[in-house]
This record gives C-alpha cells, structure tokens and sequence, in this order.
C-alpha cells in the first residue's frame, strides 16, 4: 500500500491509499506497539506467570524493567509529528522510582532515565537496544524517550526532523499490516 497525498475537489488535502483509493480522514501519523520486545522472548505459555504488565509498565521474571513512552520525530514541513509509543528498559532503581513517583505532579522534577530501546521502529534498521533517554511527563501522560544512540538514522531524525515526504514513505511502509487488517472486516 502506499499513501498519497491529493487535492480533492473542494481543495482540501486527502491521503488516499494507491492500491484501493481509500481516503484517510486524515494522515495517520501515531503509531505504538503494546509489548515490548522482550515481552516475546518469553514463551506463550508462561508468560501469565512471568509478565506482569499494565497499559504503560511491564515486568519480566522481576528482573527486565521497562516503560512506555512517546518517541517524537518532528515534521518540519507539516503541522503534526510523527509519534511511536514505544517500549525502553530501565534499571531496577529507576523503575522502582518510576512507581514512587507515578502519581505525584513533582516527578517532572526528576532528571532523565537512561533505558534501551525495546520496539522496533519502521525503516530505521535494527532499533533494538539503541540507547534513550526517558523523560518523565506531567501525571497522565508517558514520559517522552529521547534517541541518543550516536550516528543512528533514528537520532538524527529525532533531532533534525523530517520532510513530509520522509514522513509518508515511513507512513507507507507500516499501513499494509494495518491496511490488511481492515480489509478483513
């Protein structure tokens, strides 16, 4: 599948998929994975056993800490970014602060955790465990994850930005799955 970008008859911008015509009310620019890649290493049948996890925390063998944020990739030529939720370890220590701290408005105060990513991003190579930074967020909202893995595609995106182009063509490569699915229905 491939996304473009079209003017309709009113003048208005659509995206609309080349394979079928299907509009999209609008770009889909957020995208996130609900495990972390670890998560797998565990067999099916015994993960109920060794996980344990919430929306946003999850706990290997009660040692393999991680959390989830939000990864920001910024379009410099377009209103919106490009967001992946994203998966990162953490250290016992940080974790444990992490919990301490989930509830209460003063952990914006705490400088970032250092973690290793663990979610592969589209079109960026082997994203698994490349260094981040994870910024804690007011209450409500996950941190934000920093790339800082030196000379990684990722990072320089991250930090530079990205056209709308780049943005669509990473956009292109990740909705067939998405795209396969709703065509199920």
């Amino acid at each position: 599948m491939k996304i473009t970008k079209e003017i309709n008859q009113s003048g208005q911008i659509v995206y609309k998929c080349a394979c079928c015509s299907m509009e999209l009310d609008s770009l889909p620019l957020t995208f996130g994975s609900d495990y972390p890649e670890y998560y797998f290493t565990v067999p099916e049948a015994e993960r109920e056993s060794r996980i344990e996890k919430t929306e946003s925390l999850c706990v290997v063998d009660e040692e393999h800490f991680f959390i989830r944020g939000r990864l920001t990739i910024p379009i410099i030529d377009y209103e919106e970014d490009l967001i992946f939720n994203v998966w990162t370890s953490l250290s016992e220590e940080n974790f444990i602060r992490t919990n301490e701290l989930w509830n209460d408005v003063d952990r914006v105060n705490e400088p970032p955790y250092f973690g290793w990513l663990q979610t592969y991003i589209p079109t960026y190579g082997n994203t698994l465990n490349i260094k981040t930074k994870v910024i804690t967020q007011e209450v409500g909202f996950i941190p934000n994850v920093v790339v800082i893995e030196e000379n990684h595609a990722l990072t320089l995106d991250q930090t530079n930005g990205i056209t709308l182009e780049k943005a669509l063509a990473i956009v292109t490569e990740i909705i067939p799955d998405l795209h396969q699915e709703t065509n199920k229905k």
